[in-house]
């Protein structure tokens, strides 16, 4: 039976409760590899630069190739897609392991793998975004979403506390075997699924280029879709570089090991966690205009205030105020991008959402890294906050109009 006043409404779900429970597994894994692979390429080169590189090509192939995967998702059933990037992505994670702990790891070996890695999520991303609502339908969308990202920050809290632990006493192989073996978890779930699947009908005269225009001109048209992957692109390309900046600020700036750079990552997202509950806690009164607004703006100043942080305890609280925000912000784009989207264009829409939102790391994890190399960690902060803010107030101003009102409550 349905359980209809529950803040955790998308759980009623069986197929969400399946993927949601591989998720919660498989998300400690990631993000142990995360930091594992980030102080791991810190400690064999030293340069915040070719830190910053191993984003830019792990994220180059979302960059190029997102249009044409958002064409194709909708063609195939996105259950098989999903089991299958799940299982190379497992692959990936044992092969960095056995190199790490053969002592044959090389920078040029991590680039490839990240460059693979990053091909695997152009398709992974978008399938995902677009296969929640077939498991939940549009009524639990916004819970679902929330509950995801509840998933992904809490275990932004618990997988860099496991992995720095890990990597303090076992070393950083430990990280990328046990992320291989959590990838079972989540392929488990996947195989007992049962839905039925949205596959778009294909048409004989239209090409993929030719899809990938109707697209594009589709959101361009629309000024709800139009104005939040801007904003997106903008939050997206200056704000998430903390792959890079925060290793290098730990490091550089508080002078501390891998414990610290592990707690600091546990303080993003222990935000993050906090704002994730709130919005699954307030899913029912769909996305809101207003706060997206306020939060890429405050995106923006704590950017500039990490910049002037000075001590271990200002810094993780600055970093957990970001992360409560930026889940606010990323929450609200995503359901009211998927809600306001027609059906036979939601894949594409979310294929440039993957595009803006982690296609656009390559560039601002390179402007981080070469900003960190030249100005310091505190200058990076800074310069990403204010080429954060100035693109936001364009875009808000240039959007504003008494039109944007209806937009707001017909997405919610």
């Amino acid at each position: 039976m349905r359980v209809v006043n529950n803040n955790f409404h998308a759980l009623t779900h069986k197929n969400y409760r399946y993927f949601w429970f591989g998720q919660c597994v498989s998300l400690i894994g990631t993000w142990m590899q995360n930091i594992g692979q980030s102080w791991l390429v810190l400690t064999l080169t030293g340069s915040p630069l070719l830190l910053g590189l191993v984003g830019t090509i792990q994220f180059l192939p979302v960059t190029c190739f997102s249009l044409f995967a958002g064409a194709l998702i909708d063609k195939f059933p996105k259950r098989n897609i999903l089991i299958v990037t799940q299982t190379v992505s497992m692959f990936l994670a044992l092969i960095l392991s056995a190199l790490v702990f053969t002592d044959t790891v090389k920078y040029g070996y991590i680039l490839v793998l990240a460059f693979l890695l990053g091909l695997t999520n152009t398709f992974d991303m978008p399938t995902r975004q677009a296969f929640n609502i077939e498991i939940v339908g549009k009524e639990d969308l916004m819970n679902a979403i929330a509950l995801n990202s509840t998933t992904f920050n809490l275990a932004r809290i618990v997988g860099p506390a496991i992995g720095a632990g890990m990597m303090a006493y076992l070393g950083a192989g430990w990280c990328f075997l046990l992320n291989g073996l959590s990838f079972i978890a989540v392929i488990y779930g996947l195989l007992q699924i049962r839905t039925t699947p949205y596959v778009r009908e294909k048409k004989k005269d239209t090409g993929l280029l030719k899809e990938i225009k109707d697209g594009i001109v589709y959101i361009s048209k629309d000024r709800l879709l139009a104005r939040t992957l801007l904003l997106v692109a903008v939050v997206g390309t200056m704000a998430y570089n903390f792959s890079v900046l925060i290793p290098v600020f730990t490091k550089d700036v508080l002078h501390m090991q891998e414990k610290t750079y592990g707690l600091m990552m546990s303080c993003l997202g222990a935000g993050s966690l906090l704002g994730a509950l709130m919005m699954s806690f307030r899913s029912k009164k769909g996305p809101r205009l207003s706060v997206i607004i306020a939060c890429c703006l405050l995106i923006s100043v704590f950017l500039l205030l990490n910049g002037m942080a000075g001590s271990v305890y200002t810094f993780g609280l600055l970093l957990a105020l970001q992360g409560f925000c930026n889940i606010l912000f990323s929450t609200n784009c995503n359901s009211s991008l998927q809600i306001h989207s027609k059906e036979e264009y939601r894949a594409r829409v979310m294929s440039v959402y993957s595009l803006v939102f982690a296609g656009s790391t390559p560039v601002g994890n390179l402007f981080a890294g070469y900003a960190a190399d030249h100005y310091g960690a505190n200058g990076a902060f800074f310069l990403c906050g204010l080429f954060c803010l100035i693109p936001c107030l364009i875009i808000i101003i240039a959007y504003r109009k008494k039109a944007d009102e209806p937009e707001e409550s017909a997405a919610a």
